[in-house]
C-alpha cells in the first residue's frame, strides 16, 4: 500500500499551522473539532452496506478503477488526470506518479491509491475546498481594492496552500514598498458547509518607516544638498505628506545607487562608483538613516576620438563627424549613448540593418582624458518573427501596425523600432507606449510585443463658466479622436460666449484611399463680438470650410495641402463710423468679402517624443495664396521652430520662434480679418490682440493688427514637488517680439483732420511700431476635472504706452 497524505486534519486545524502562523478564530476551531468525528461516524452505515474491500497488493493488472471520497468533482474527471489506464499492469514507481499527477491538479488536500487483490484500484481522494469569501481585515492605510488586485485567490477558485502562502508574501511586499517595514499578514479560515471556506487576511500594518537623514560620504565636488536632489529616496518632514519617496525602500536604495552614477559620469567623473548603500534602522524614531558611501575619482576628459568600421560602405570619417563631442570636451556617458544611436541610425540608413557598435574606453588617469573608440561592425542577422499588439481593447490592430515601420519578415533595425514607438505614441490615443523584444522561433529571430494602455479619446461635455478670454462661456460639444477605433478623428463642438459664438464641424481620415494620407473636412461659424476691445461696436462673422490633406515626405517630415473657401463679415457701430470719420481704419473694413485661397506646408520634426517632449527640435513653414477666385488677394508665410532640452524629468528648457508676414498682391491692401493679432495665451502679458498697430483717435483703442510679426518663447519647466496624480505643473517663461505693419493707405490716415470744418476734434492718431516687446512670469497647468487649464502670471518687462497689457490669465491649456 503506498500513500501520500496531506491530512483534512492540517485543514481542521487552521490554515495557521499550515503557513507556520498563529492559531485561527474560535469559530473555525470548533468546526474542525467537529470535523474529526463525523465522517467516521457518518461512514459507519455505508460501511455496513458495502463490502469489505480486498487487501492491497503492491503491483498487477488493474482491472478497475473505483473513485471515492469525491463530492463536486465527477469520477470520470479524477480518472481523467491518472495516467493509469483499466488493462495496464502497474508497480509501486506507477502509483507513485499518479498520486503526483492528482496532487499537481490541485483539487485535493488528500489522495490515497491502492491496488486491491481483485485488480481494483481504489482512489480515494479528500477534495479542497472551494473558497466563498476572501476578506482583509486591519487594512486602513491601504484600499482593499488594491489588495484584491494584488492577490491570486479568488472566491469560487480552490483553495490551496501554496496560493495562499503568495500572496500573503505579496501583501507584505506591497507594505513594505509603501514604508511599512513590519507589516504582518496572517492568513486565517473559517469553514463553511459544502467544502467551502472563508479566507481572511488579518494585516497588522504597523507604523510607516521614514527616513531620518539622507548622508553622503567621500563626496567632495558636488555637497550632500546637491547629491539629495539626485537621489530619488528624500528625507521626511512633516510638510512631505503628498510624497512616497521619503519613506524606507530596499529596492529604491539601488535605484539611488545608479542616479548617482549617472550624475557623476555626465559630469567628468569617470571612474566613479558608490562602495555601499547602508541603512540603519533607528527603532526609537522609527525610521531609518541612510548613508551612501561614494568614490568620486578624478575628472576626465575626451581624449582621442575614434571610428573604426570594415564595412566597406561606410565612411570612418563621415560617421565621426556625426559623434556629439570632440576631444577635450568634459566626458559625459549619454554623450556616448547618443554617439551610438547617431553611428546605428546612420549604418541603417547606409543599408546595414545588423549593426553593432560598440564604445572602446582606454582611460588615461595621469593625464584625465578618456580615448573613445567606435567599433562598427556587422552584428548578427535578426528578423523581425512577429509583431504582437497587446492592451488595446478599443483601438483596431490595424491602426497600430500601421504606424510601424517594419512589419514580420523585415530586418531588426533599433532605430526603426524607436521611431515606431514614437509614430503610435503621436496619435494621442494611448497614456504609454512600449515596445519590448522576446525570443523568435529561431535563433535569428525576435518578435516585437508592442504594449499600449488606452486612454479616453472620446468626449461628450455639457460646461459653463468664466473666463479671462471669452469672459461667460457655454460649451457643448462631441469629440472623438478614435472614431470606431479606426482612428478616424470627429468633432462637433458649439460654443456660446460673451466675445465669441462657434459652431465647428470636422472630420479627418488619417489614412484616406489605404494610402498614408490625412485627408480631413472642415465647416465652422465664427462670431467675434470685439466691442469690449474698441470704442464702439464692432462684430465680425465667417462662415467657410476648409479641405484638408496631410502627406509623409520623409520618416521625420510631412507636408500638407489645404483649400478655404471663407466668407467674412465686418459691422461697425455708426457710434464710430461718423459722417465725419468715415476714413476710420475700421470703418473702411466694413462690408463682406469672400476669401477663396490654397495653401501648403512642410514640417520636419526631431523631437524625441511628440506630446511632451524633453529633445530635440522642430521646424514647420506654411504659404497661403489668397485670389483663386473671391474677392481677396494676398500671400501669407509663417514659419515656427522649437527646441527642447531635458536636464532631468521635470527641469525642461524649450524654445520658441515664430514669424509670419502677409502681402496683398494686384492692388489689395491687407483686411483687417487677414492681418495678425497677437497676445493672450500667445504672447503672455498682454491682452488678447493687445499688441501691434492700434488706433488710439479720440481717446479710442482699436486694435488694427499687423502684416508682420516675430516671436519669441523662453520656457523652463520646474518641479512643483507634487505627485504626478494631481496633474499640475508649473514653468518659468519669457516672452519678446514685435508686431507692426498696416498698408500706406492707412497710414495716410494718420495726422489728418477728424472734421476739417472742426479743428477741435483733433487729429488721426494711428500707431504702428515695430517696436520690441518682452514680459516674464509664471504659468501653471493644471489637468483639472473640467479639462486642461492655464494660469498665467506676468510682469510686462518693454512695450508702448498703447499697448494693453494684464498681470494674469486663466484659459484653456494650449500644451499640456
Amino acid at each position: 500500500m503506498h500513500r501520500l497524505r496531506a491530512r483534512s486534519a492540517a485543514l481542521s486545524s487552521g490554515l495557521g499551522l499550515l503557513l507556520g502562523s498563529t492559531a485561527l478564530a474560535t469559530p473555525v476551531l470548533a468546526l474542525a473539532q467537529a470535523a474529526e468525528a463525523p465522517p467516521a461516524a457518518a461512514a459507519a452505515p455505508a460501511a455496513q452496506a458495502a463490502p469489505a474491500p480486498a487487501p492491497a497488493v503492491r503491483e498487477g493488472m488493474v482491472r478497475r478503477i473505483d473513485v471515492r471520497g469525491n463530492e463536486r468533482i465527477e469520477p470520470a474527471t479524477v480518472i481523467s488526470y491518472l495516467p493509469i489506464q483499466v488493462g495496464e499492469t502497474i508497480d509501486p514507481a506507477k502509483i507513485d506518479l499518479a498520486l503526483k499527477s492528482l496532487f499537481r491538479t490541485d483539487l485535493f488536500a488528500d489522495v490515497r491509491i491502492d491496488l486491491q487483490a481483485d485488480g481494483t484500484l481504489l482512489v480515494t481522494v479528500e477534495e479542497n475546498p472551494i473558497i466563498n469569501r476572501v476578506l482583509f481585515e486591519g487594512n486602513k492605510s491601504m484600499k482593499e481594492d488594491k489588495l484584491k488586485d494584488e492577490v491570486s485567490v479568488r472566491p469560487r477558485g480552490i483553495f490551496t496552500r501554496s496560493k495562499v502562502q503568495t500572496d500573503v508574501a505579496r501583501i507584505v511586499e506591497l507594505y513594505r514598498r509603501s514604508g511599512r517595514i513590519s507589516a504582518n499578514v496572517t492568513p486565517q479560515i473559517v469553514q463553511l458547509p459544502q467544502k467551502r471556506v472563508d479566507l481572511i487576511f488579518k494585516i497588522d500594518e504597523g507604523p510607516k518607516s521614514g527616513i531620518l537623514r539622507v548622508n553622503f560620504l567621500g563626496n567632495k565636488a558636488y555637497s550632500d544638498n546637491d547629491l539629495r536632489d539626485v537621489v530619488v529616496t528624500e528625507q521626511s518632514r512633516w510638510y512631505k505628506f503628498f510624497s512616497s519617496n521619503a519613506n524606507y525602500d530596499p529596492d529604491r536604495l539601488e535605484y539611488d545607487r545608479e542616479q548617482l552614477r549617472k550624475y557623476y559620469r555626465n559630469r567628468g567623473y569617470y571612474d566613479f562608483r558608490v562602495s555601499s548603500a547602508v541603512a540603519e534602522f533607528a527603532p526609537d524614531k522609527n525610521g531609518f538613516a541612510i548613508t551612501y558611501t561614494i568614490d568620486e575619482g578624478r575628472a576626465f576628459k575626451f581624449g582621442k576620438v575614434n571610428v573604426e568600421t570594415d564595412l566597406k560602405k561606410l565612411n570612418p570619417d563621415v560617421l565621426k563627424a556625426l559623434i556629439p563631442f570632440r576631444s577635450g570636451q568634459v566626458y559625459e556617458d549619454q554623450k556616448i549613448e547618443q554617439a551610438t544611436d547617431a553611428l546605428t541610425f546612420a549604418a541603417g540608413a547606409a543599408g546595414f540593418a545588423f549593426v553593432d557598435v560598440r564604445p572602446r574606453y582606454t582611460p588615461n588617469r595621469e593625464t584625465g582624458l578618456v580615448d573613445v573608440t567606435f567599433e562598427v561592425k556587422e552584428g548578427p542577422r535578426v528578423y523581425v518573427d512577429r509583431i504582437d499588439i497587446v492592451g488595446n481593447t478599443q483601438t483596431l490592430d490595424y491602426v497600430i501596425r500601421r504606424e510601424m515601420n517594419l512589419v514580420e519578415g523585415d530586418p531588426y533595425n533599433r532605430a526603426l523600432v524607436d521611431r515606431s514607438k514614437n509614430q503610435v505614441k503621436a496619435l494621442g490615443f494611448f497614456k504609454d507606449v512600449d515596445i519590448t523584444e522576446t525570443p523568435g522561433s529561431a535563433p535569428d529571430r525576435t518578435n516585437l510585443q508592442v504594449k499600449v494602455t488606452e486612454q479616453p479619446t472620446g468626449e461628450f461635455s455639457f460646461s459653463a463658466g468664466y473666463s479671462s478670454v471669452d469672459q461667460v462661456v457655454v460649451d457643448l460639444g462631441v469629440t472623438q479622436r478614435n472614431f470606431r477605433g479606426r482612428g478616424q478623428d470627429v468633432r462637433a463642438r458649439l460654443s456660446l460666449g460673451s466675445v465669441r459664438q462657434q459652431l465647428d464641424l470636422g472630420f479627418t481620415e488619417p489614412r484616406f484611399l489605404g494610402r498614408d494620407l490625412a485627408a480631413g473636412v472642415d465647416v465652422y461659424f465664427y462670431k467675434y463680438d470685439l466691442t469690449s476691445y474698441s470704442t464702439a461696436p464692432y462684430q465680425t462673422t465667417s462662415v467657410g470650410t476648409n479641405l484638408r490633406l496631410n502627406f509623409p515626405m520623409s520618416l521625420n517630415s510631412r507636408g500638407s495641402l489645404i483649400y478655404t473657401l471663407r466668407n467674412d463679415d465686418v459691422t461697425v457701430g455708426d457710434s464710430l463710423c461718423t459722417a465725419a470719420y468715415q476714413a476710420s481704419s475700421l470703418c473702411s473694413q466694413r462690408g463682406s468679402f469672400l476669401t477663396s485661397l490654397v495653401g501648403y506646408g512642410y514640417r520636419l520634426d526631431h523631437r524625441n517624443d511628440p506630446i511632451n517632449p524633453t529633445r530635440g527640435y522642430y521646424l514647420q513653414f506654411n504659404q497661403d495664396f489668397a485670389g483663386v477666385g473671391g474677392a481677396v488677394k494676398y500671400i501669407r508665410t509663417e514659419g515656427e521652430t522649437g527646441w527642447y532640452h531635458g536636464f532631468t524629468k521635470s527641469l525642461i528648457l524649450s524654445a520658441v520662434g515664430s514669424a509670419g508676414y502677409v502681402n496683398g498682391w494686384g492692388g489689395d491692401a491687407i483686411r483687417i480679418n487677414d492681418r495678425f493679432f497677437k497676445g493672450g495665451n500667445n504672447f503672455r502679458g498682454f491682452e488678447t490682440a493687445g499688441i501691434g498697430p492700434r488706433d488710439i483717435t479720440g481717446g479710442r483703442s482699436d486694435a488694427l493688427g499687423g502684416k508682420g510679426y516675430a516671436i519669441g518663447s523662453v520656457e523652463l519647466t520646474v518641479p512643483t514637488f507634487l505627485p504626478e496624480q494631481y496633474g499640475i505643473k508649473a514653468a518659468l517663461f519669457s516672452d519678446f517680439g514685435v508686431l507692426g505693419g498696416l498698408d500706406s493707405e492707412y497710414k495716410a490716415q494718420n495726422g489728418q483732420l477728424i472734421d476739417p470744418t472742426d479743428p477741435t476734434l483733433g487729429r488721426v492718431d494711428i500707431r504702428d511700431s515695430y517696436a520690441p516687446r518682452a514680459s516674464a512670469g509664471l504659468s501653471v497647468f493644471w489637468r483639472s476635472p473640467m479639462g486642461p487649464i492655464r494660469f498665467d502670471f506676468s510682469q510686462v518687462l518693454a512695450k508702448e504706452d498703447y499697448d494693453k497689457t494684464e498681470l494674469f490669465r486663466f484659459s484653456t491649456g494650449t500644451r499640456f
